[in-house]
């Protein structure tokens, strides 16, 4: 209270940005951020791993980046002038026009938590940074501006996203966070790996509030050598090849609970990849004398490499698949494409159960909502049986439902969409329907929410009160709206 009354909103919420250890009490260390923004100078990124010494033999890979800027159109509410949003609360967002660093070197060793543990599969993922959140231990806080510094395996990642931006958070605020990898290619030498990345970053610094800047995802792969001394190909992207790519949140007050603005947009091209195939630092001759890496013309030496001849592989779809479901294992149900589900619907005779969201990172819904119903629900085993069992499943995005609602070629397509978009509220909204659209029944997910936050005795209705079937009241109350569905919907099914 003597705080907030000396120093004010603002000032408070300025000092417990900087204040990480909560003691009241800004040290030396705490200040630095602060002092380096106010005499410009650059401070030298710390990471908790140690350095060994360069070795003259070890290869040296060039990695190049290729940035092209979020498209301020795409941006749903946050265009200029709507609903009072500020040049001031996008600077961050407007003046991130280039990679940090175009080009940067890395030693081959930096690529070994890449490296499969012993005995990998080909196909089975495993974790390279785990996630360290759930529902049940809550998210972090969004009122940080600085990362803090990589241990381990996520130094080689956080070196990575440095050179598009120099504060990547190589952990997410929300799960799942980190990186999942999977072995897609093994040959007496080699290994290709194939890798999903959670990571965000904050585009703000002191005194400006927090800017998060959330890709969807960082995917890719790199083709090493089984002792990590060679490293053949690498390259690491945000995928494009949906129309919304990035979500965006931003404080608007000066606390933790200040009122969070929400966005999405469209990143064209955010990519990393390797030049061609690492070489030697230092190039040595038979008798170790070192050569001259470069001919009598000063053209560089060429190197040629042997053809890799692989001895199994797995296509990149269901490499992609399987790193989606170790992320989100209520990816065990199959969700098909919008107009292919009701297409299946109407073959096998099923209900079809579908999830309308505003905004979505190619699976992860930009909203808390979307991400509790997501975490506590579809990922419990009941749901996933259930839904396997009787329903056919889809989610889609709000924008492309309305461009197909808008698409005079197909009229079907069209109604199909008409009809979920007028059942839509904001921000998600879950639907059971028959397989010409009709929507029999559906939820939104704000109002789940409020139920599934409500004691069992405080609900009066009967249709969403908690079985004693299951511990969780979301997969309860979940499981209810499921069965209300096939209550409602099954005597309508054509027989």
């Amino acid at each position: 209270e003597l705080a907030l009354k000396t120093l004010g909103t603002d000032g408070l919420f300025l000092f417990s940005s900087l204040d990480t250890d909560g003691d009241m009490y800004i040290s030396p260390e705490e200040f630095k951020p602060i002092a380096e923004k106010l005499t410009g100078s650059t401070p030298v990124a710390s990471y908790e791993e140690e350095e060994l010494p360069p070795d003259p033999s070890e290869e040296t890979l060039t990695i190049e980046a290729r940035f092209q800027p979020l498209l301020p159109e795409t941006m749903t509410k946050s265009k200029d002038g709507f609903l009072g949003v500020s040049r001031l609360a996008l600077s961050g967002l407007r003046n991130w026009t280039a990679a940090a660093s175009p080009s940067a070197v890395f030693a081959t060793r930096h690529f070994q938590p890449f490296l499969p543990p012993p005995g990998q599969e080909l196909g089975e993922p495993w974790w390279i940074i785990p996630s360290e959140l759930s529902v049940f231990t809550g998210y972090l806080s969004n009122n940080r501006f600085y990362p803090p510094p990589p241990k381990g395996k996520e130094v080689i990642i956080h070196r990575l996203l440095s050179m598009f931006h120099p504060r990547p958070f190589v952990k997410t605020r929300f799960a799942p966070q980190g990186a999942v990898a999977c072995l897609t290619a093994i040959s007496d030498f080699y290994y290709t790996v194939m890798f999903r990345i959670h990571a965000e970053f904050q585009l703000s610094e002191p005194p400006d509030f927090p800017f998060w800047f959330s890709p969807a995802q960082f995917t890719g792969h790199i083709i090493l050598s089984k002792d990590a001394t060679h490293v053949r190909d690498f390259r690491l992207f945000v995928p494009n090849h949906r129309s919304l790519n990035v979500d965006m949140e931003w404080l608007y007050g000066a606390s933790e609970s200040s009122n969070m603005e929400v966005d999405i947009g469209y990143i064209p091209q955010m990519e990393l990849e390797a030049t061609g195939p690492s070489v030697p630092s230092v190039i040595l001759d038979e008798d170790g004398s070192m050569i001259d890496s470069h001919l009598p013309s000063g053209e560089p030496l060429q190197f040629v490499f042997e053809e890799i001849k692989w001895q199994q592989e797995l296509s990149w779809e269901e490499a992609a698949r399987r790193l989606e479901v170790a992320m989100y294992p209520f990816k065990k149900v199959s969700y098909l494409p919008f107009t292919e589900a009701f297409d299946r619907a109407k073959a096998e005779n099923k209900l079809v159960h579908s999830i309308l969201l505003w905004g979505a990172l190619d699976d992860q819904s930009c909203h808390c909502s979307g991400r509790t119903l997501r975490e506590t629900v579809l990922e419990s085993s009941p749901i996933l049986t259930l839904l396997n069992e009787s329903f056919i499943s889809t989610w889609s995005l709000v924008k492309e439902l309305e461009e197909l609602q808008n698409n005079q070629e197909n009229s079907s397509h069209q109604k199909l969409a008409g009809l979920h978009l007028e059942k839509y509220s904001f921000p998600v909204e879950m639907m059971i329907c028959l397989p010409n659209g009709t929507v029999v029944h559906h939820i939104n997910a704000n109002y789940f929410l409020d139920i599934t936050s409500m004691k069992p005795e405080e609900i009066e209705s009967n249709l969403f009160s908690f079985s004693s079937t299951f511990e969780d009241p979301s997969t309860a109350t979940y499981m209810q709206f499921l069965k209300e569905g096939l209550r409602r919907g099954l005597p309508l099914l054509q027989p």
